[in-house]
């Protein structure tokens, strides 16, 4: 069975906005943890959940899946409206 990883992003953090474009080590930390998921053996599909297009763009040079899911009131919500899909 197929597990799908999905990783809620939200670029306008009240406490860090853009944070899951910081960069650490030179990568976009979403990028980083979604690279960490598809290291995670077994059948897999990686997708980024975001509200912003800065992150599909990122996410996207970096060849990581990414949707875009409109404004949700929690992270929880997001992955919901990612699995619906």
């Amino acid at each position: 069975m197929k597990v799908l990883l999905i990783i809620p992003a939200r670029f306008a953090s009240t406490r860090l906005p853009g944070k899951p474009l910081a960069l650490i080590g030179g990568l976009p930390m979403v990028v980083r943890v979604a690279r960490q998921l598809q290291d995670v053996s077994g059948d897999k599909e990686v997708v980024i959940a975001t509200d912003d297009e800065r992150i599909v763009e990122a996410a996207a040079k970096h060849q990581i899946q990414a949707v875009m899911t409109g404004d949700h009131v929690s992270g929880t919500d997001r992955c919901a409206a990612t699995a619906s899909m």
